[in-house]
């Protein structure tokens, strides 16, 4: 069976959609982050993001930021979580991608972030703001070093020659984020069809998640309609910060999607 570079088979990604889900590390508490990857895992997530808590995370909307700052105030760092990553390394089998911003990365130093990666179980990174100029000049050949996968988002506003210069930069999957505005926007439509009609349109190296927005199941099937995946953040994070018993109902939403 052919896989692409997340082990993920490709033969069937048109079959079988992926699910992706992210939550931020160190939240509800500094120690749950293991428990929430074995519990994304076990109920029948394809891969896993993780959140690296940042105190600017632009990117983001109200929820996800209050779970940085939360995470912050757990006292979550990027050491720590290495340190939790490793713990579970052996029991998770699905990709664990890490998504966060730039600067954190460059003060923990970028060739010493992926060699503890690739000696987490890390299998890529997301970090929406690395121009892809500087990570083509400066990064990806450290990326490639440590056996690391980098993925580039896109939205509907970018040019189909930018899309596909992306795409070539990009292993794994490219991350097309459904609408411009941050993650969370629930005011935003996320079945735009003409963007979808256009990323399926193009002859694209990697499969396409969508993200940002998706809330169910119907959120989830109408974007995969024309893409291999969906990518799962605030409304997970919600069920994390705002349910003590958190893991029965966090298996139920994941279960209800897939």
């Amino acid at each position: 069976m052919n896989t692409n570079n997340f082990g993920l088979p490709t033969s069937d990604f048109g079959l079988q959609k992926k699910l992706n889900i992210y939550f931020t590390a160190g939240i509800p508490t500094l120690e749950d982050t293991a428990e929430i990857m074995k519990t994304i895992q076990n109920s029948g997530a394809d891969m896993m993001e993780i959140g690296m808590p940042y105190s600017d995370p632009v990117a983001d909307g109200p929820v996800i930021q209050g779970a940085h700052e939360l995470a912050l105030s757990n006292g979550m760092t990027i050491a720590q979580l290495f340190s939790q990553l490793k713990s579970v390394k052996d029991e998770i089998k699905i990709p664990v991608i890490l998504m966060g911003y730039i600067n954190p990365v460059l003060s923990f130093g970028f060739e010493k972030f992926c060699e503890e990666c690739a000696n987490s179980g890390v299998s890529g990174l997301i970090i929406p703001d690395l121009p892809p100029i500087e990570f083509e000049r400066n990064y990806q050949p450290i990326l490639e070093k440590y056996g690391l996968n980098f993925t580039f988002l896109v939205t509907p506003e970018t040019s189909e020659e930018r899309i596909k210069y992306l795409d070539s930069l990009s292993s794994g999957f490219l991350y097309a984020v459904s609408s411009s505005s941050t993650t969370g926007n629930e005011n935003k439509e996320v079945k735009n069809d003409e963007y979808l009609n256009k990323l399926a349109s193009i002859n694209l190296k990697n499969p396409v998640m969508i993200g940002f927005g998706i809330k169910n199941k119907t959120d989830f099937e109408q974007v995969t309609e024309k893409s291999q995946g969906g990518i799962i953040g605030t409304a997970f994070v919600k069920i994390l910060l705002e349910n003590k018993d958190w893991k029965e109902k966090a298996e139920a939403f994941i279960k209800s999607i897939k």
